[in-house]
């Protein structure tokens, strides 16, 4: 909510948003937070409220609900009867998490780092205006930092010599008026306590009242006098930072995101383009992407470095048992289609690429070079019992089919229920084993079909005797 907003005025908002989750037959109960916890492990403004609701069973949602849909309902909502508050939309350990990936309440953010707090929250702010035309962007906000409401008392040094005083006479004097003094102590038994003593609330309520406390200065008759303090000082209300954000010993401020309904990449890929192409930062301001975007940069990098080199592995590995080039690269041939059947598969499902989705995909590998040695492997057993090129692929083929489709097929059963399930955690599981269900079912059989023709361009010229082959 509003950063300025009180612990009192907020009370009303958090009601309402109990209120409108409760209309909704999926929730169970709602429990709100609202502030600060007592222990002061979370630091967070009074205007922050955190909403806990737990919900039934999907057995007991209506027919075609599913969380996706829920949660857009209740945004819509929100948005129409709470206008100007910003939510986010997570899983209690998730946000967690999440809060620590992406140093904000919020699955990603974009931090614009830069010295200056107002031309940070300008960029912020056209930064969030762009964001917002990006399909697939949702739970789209800004963290403020200015819009705390200060008082500032700048002393007239010059005005306070005339009179005697120096400026730590005048700032005791504001302390015992409007902080308050100690006066003296009171002892209960074995405890004391010191007794503070200030200005009444009217007195210090508002500038006009401010102005007209009197500050004592000795005159030359002898007795004190008394000028007010709006003579000595220039008194206003002005609008300060009242959370700065720090990283690396920088300033910044985030505005924080969530996807739904497109890719994670694809959508914050266009989301830069639209930025770079509006939003001009001045030099010594940057932008920094982080959450899980981020995580899915730093993800990518590794892959980049842990894919070739395992693939290199394998080739290594191959040779050592082959003892051929050519033959290791073909037990290789298998890999490409059941890339195809894991991509058709993320494709009919309409799920989208992902870590999960990539590490379906090594899994994949694995299985089709496995299958690509047995089929070498019985095509050079058989070529040594002194069958033709031809006929020893189709019996290495024949003789290898039962076991391939078996494994596939136990396979895609098996990891079918997690391919197609909707429940909560299921975006995790689903592209992987989406992937390896499609890439276990197209992948053998395009293994019998579509391999061994290839394999007999390489090998059906080959008149060398193999070890141990019958002249």
């Amino acid at each position: 909510m509003p950063i300025t907003l009180s612990l009192q005025d907020g009370e009303a908002a958090s009601r309402k948003m109990r209120e409108i989750l409760l209309r909704h037959p999926e929730v169970i109960t709602v429990v709100s937070q609202h502030g600060r916890p007592d222990d002061g492990s979370d630091a967070s403004p009074f205007s922050n409220v955190e909403l806990f609701a737990p919900l039934k069973p999907f057995d007991d949602w209506p027919r075609g609900m599913t969380k996706e849909k829920l949660t857009d309902q209740i945004q819509a909502e929100f948005n129409s009867e709470l206008p100007g508050v910003s939510f986010n939309f997570s899983q209690y350990i998730e946000d967690n998490v999440e809060e620590a990936i992406s140093g904000v309440k919020g699955s990603n953010s974009v931090k614009v780092v830069g010295p200056n707090l107002e031309t940070i929250t300008k960029i912020a702010e056209q930064v969030r205006d762009q964001m917002g035309q990006v399909r697939g962007i949702a739970d789209l906000g800004i963290f403020p930092v200015l819009g705390q409401p200060n008082l500032n008392i700048k002393i007239d040094r010059a005005k306070a010599a005339r009179y005697g005083l120096n400026s730590g006479d005048i700032n005791s004097v504001i302390q015992a008026a409007m902080g308050g003094a100690v006066a003296t102590s009171v002892l209960e038994g074995d405890r004391q306590f010191d007794l503070v003593v200030r200005y009444t609330p009217e007195s210090r309520d508002s500038i006009e009242a401010i102005g007209n406390i009197r500050v004592a200065y000795q005159t030359s008759a002898g007795p004190n006098a008394y000028i007010p303090l709006r003579e000595l000082a220039t008194i206003s209300l002005d609008t300060g930072a009242a959370w700065i954000y720090h990283e690396g010993m920088q300033r910044f401020i985030p505005v924080k995101f969530s996807v739904r309904g497109r890719d994670l990449g694809s959508t914050v890929q266009a989301a830069q383009e639209q930025i770079a192409k509006s939003v001009k930062l001045p030099s010594g301001y940057r932008l920094v992407w982080a959450g899980e975007f981020g995580d899915l940069q730093e993800a990518k990098q590794r892959l980049e470095i842990i894919v070739p080199i395992s693939l290199v592995l394998v080739v290594g590995l191959l040779y050592s048992l082959f003892n051929n080039v050519r033959d290791s690269l073909l037990a290789l041939a298998g890999i490409p289609v059941a890339i195809v059947g894991g991509i058709l598969a993320l494709y009919v499902s309409g799920l989208n690429f992902s870590i999960s989705a990539a590490i379906g995909f090594v899994s994949l590998f694995g299985v089709s070079v496995m299958n690509g040695i047995l089929m070498i492997t019985f095509f050079n057993q058989e070529r040594a019992q002194g069958y033709a090129p031809v006929d020893a692929m189709y019996r290495a083929a024949s003789t290898r089919m039962r076991a391939l489709l078996m494994t596939a097929l136990s396979a895609c059963l098996g990891l079918l229920p997690a391919a197609i399930s909707t429940g909560i955690g299921s975006q995790v599981q689903r592209p992987l084993a989406t992937v390896i269900v499609g890439g276990m079912l197209v992948g053998p059989i395009m293994l019998l079909l579509a391999v061994p023709p290839t394999m007999m361009i390489f090998l059906g010229g080959d008149r060398t005797l193999h070890s141990g082959e019958l002249k």
